[in-house]
């Protein structure tokens, strides 16, 4: 190859930045003219692309988001959306392409890597719900953002004696629950993985009351059975005595947001590295992951047909750490 383009699609990822500018420079270096496609797929079939330099992606590392812009394209579902996206790839001598996203942007990574279009994918999202990767881009900092609010919550919570319903996004994954949860000292959770047992929590919540405790931390995941709202007037229907007045915080989406720490701006430059590379050598159709620490390439067959789980052993120990 020697024409590449990068895009990153899906929701944002703190690390995405890094990410490109590793793809530009990386590219650059490896002999390869790099394309930048604004807005993902749809911008792919609408041709919004430009050539980058390295000094087009200076300064762009520390900064949340994606420079590139990112939206949903129903279109490119569709076979004649990426014949569209394809005649605009090679009007331009364009011969592969970089996805960044999670699972919905592997998707359609893969339907245009099975059209005949080489692509390789970068795992981005979240949700760390990926699989063919251990972590993914953007996980490490929105826990932290969780992690923060938790620590904001307790103390306000302390003055008043109350439990903090804390929902925290994840989709169908409860990845970023447990780990706040476990990170948190919450004293309950709900995740999307197992059922939620309302009347557990209730007990939870009175028996911290009860100890003398001067506030609780109960952590919902998104795609849990209750979302934080339901869970909360549940407890209180079942339980009107736990003693804590409850209240609910959703985070939303101010968890995509802020600048990316250390470890997604290492680990976006090192897929982003490792996706310019796979390209300068030819090679496509796989998504670039991490495994036991090492940079690994997943073919999207296996990446759309897995499902990534959670270590039992965490659970165990969140459930030990909460009694």
């Amino acid at each position: 190859m020697k024409k590449i383009a990068v895009l990153t699609s899906g929701g944002d990822a703190a690390g995405m930045n890094a990410a490109i500018r590793a793809v530009v420079r990386n590219g650059i270096s490896d002999g390869l003219e790099v394309w930048g496609v604004s807005h993902g797929f749809r911008g792919l079939i609408e041709g919004r692309m430009r050539v980058l330099n390295r000094r087009d992606v200076g300064g762009i590392i520390q900064h949340g988001g994606t420079m590139l812009g990112s939206a949903r394209c129903p279109e490119f579902k569709t076979e004649e959306g990426r014949d569209r996206a394809i005649r605009e790839l090679h009007s331009r001598g364009i011969e592969g392409v970089v996805v960044i996203g999670g699972n919905g942007s592997q998707t359609g990574a893969a339907s245009l890597d099975a059209a005949g279009f080489p692509v390789v994918g970068v795992a981005s999202t979240i949700d760390n719900d990926l699989y063919g990767s251990d972590i993914t881009i953007g996980a490490d900092t929105a826990l932290s953002v969780a992690l923060e609010s938790i620590d904001r919550l307790k103390i306000t919570a302390s003055s008043h004696n109350r439990v903090s319903l804390v929902e925290v996004m994840g989709r169908d994954c409860g990845y970023i629950g447990l780990m706040t949860a476990i990170a948190g000292g919450a004293e309950a959770f709900a995740i999307p993985e197992r059922p939620t047992d309302v009347d557990a929590i209730a007990r939870v919540i009175s028996d911290a009351y009860k100890c003398g405790k001067s506030h609780a931390i109960v952590v919902v995941a998104e795609g849990a059975d209750y979302n934080a709202t339901a869970l909360a007037a549940e407890i209180k229907k079942r339980n009107p005595n736990v003693g804590f007045d409850l209240r609910v915080t959703i985070l939303g989406h101010v968890q995509r947001g802020g600048n990316p720490g250390v470890c997604d701006r290492l680990l976006g430059t090192r897929f982003g590295a490792e996706a310019a590379d796979l390209c300068a050598a030819g090679k496509s159709g796989v998504l670039v992951g991490l495994r036991d620490g090492r940079i690994c390439h997943t073919p999207f067959a296996e990446v759309l047909a897995g499902k990534k789980t959670l270590d039992p052993s965490l659970l165990e120990l969140a459930d030990e750490l909460a009694r």
